[in-house]
């Protein structure tokens, strides 16, 4: 059963034992009409580096976005981050770690879908390293056009696998999810050793959820949705305001 985040005491989070995770959209910035309008409220953005000093580096953003995406939000902090749902992967010592793509098949997929989908207005096909997300936040009439011009679109590709996110499905390619990059960062310093924190609020995150669970760690779902988490936030609203307390509560005093 998932219980209130209120639930969670900021005491069970010790810093010195605790890796935090988090997602980025709908979990730290509300959604957008389109991906690049979101805002990083700069309380957010404090209560992250007050975090990240507290965990001795032992925070990353997991994200279905590009790593530079984050970097623009961050800067000039510059966080370990897996993007594109793991595909790509910063460590805490800034090297780069990237899952083999082939970025031939990707871009038939994204050329299918404007073919298809052509004079179709305020839908978004975004490119990525790794995946093709098609946005219909703004044309939700169209969630089973879009479903079926994917399928159309992967039907002849191989080792894609599609997601089904808020208003968005991603053709990806196989082989990384977000729990995979959950142990990837486990593997490594700083975060080796310590009792992961995994926050998140679409499908996508369950993965995570899921190896955070059988880590006995501590694992939070933001919003609405059946749900593997332990953790309930009811909103992104909901969930900053708690993790502004723990901010406030095991950082005070800390220095930028």
């Amino acid at each position: 059963m998932t219980e209130p985040i209120n639930d969670l005491d900021h005491d069970s989070v010790v810093p010195e034992r605790t890796a935090i995770f988090l997602d980025f959209d709908g979990t730290l910035v509300e959604f957008a009409d389109h991906p690049n309008f979101v805002q990083l409220a700069p309380e957010t953005r404090d209560a992250i580096r007050n975090a990240y000093h507290a965990v001795d580096g032992a925070l990353a953003i997991i994200t279905g976005r590009n790593i530079t995406d984050i970097d623009q939000y961050f800067a000039p902090l510059r966080l370990p981050v897996a993007g594109v749902h793991g595909l790509t992967r910063r460590g805490a010592k800034g090297e780069l770690h990237n899952a083999t793509t082939n970025a031939s098949v990707l871009s038939a997929i994204a050329d299918e879908l404007e073919n298809q989908l052509t004079g179709e207005e305020g839908l978004l096909i975004e490119r990525k390293s790794g995946s093709i997300a098609l946005h219909y936040r703004l044309r939700p009439d169209l969630e089973e056009t879009c479903v079926a011009a994917v399928d159309r679109a992967v039907a002849a590709a191989e080792s894609i696998h599609l997601m089904r996110g808020k208003m968005v499905i991603e053709a990806k390619i196989d082989g990384c999810n977000k729990g995979n990059a959950v142990e990837d960062f486990l593997s490594e310093q700083p975060f080796s050793g310590r009792v992961p924190l995994f926050a998140g609020d679409d499908v996508t995150d369950e993965d995570a959820f899921q190896v955070v669970n059988a880590l006995n760690g501590i694992t939070i779902k933001v919003g609405p949705g059946d749900t593997h988490a332990q953790y309930r936030a009811k909103s992104t609203a909901d969930f900053l305001d708690w993790l502004y307390r723990l901010a406030n509560h095991r950082t005070e005093g800390t220095k930028p």
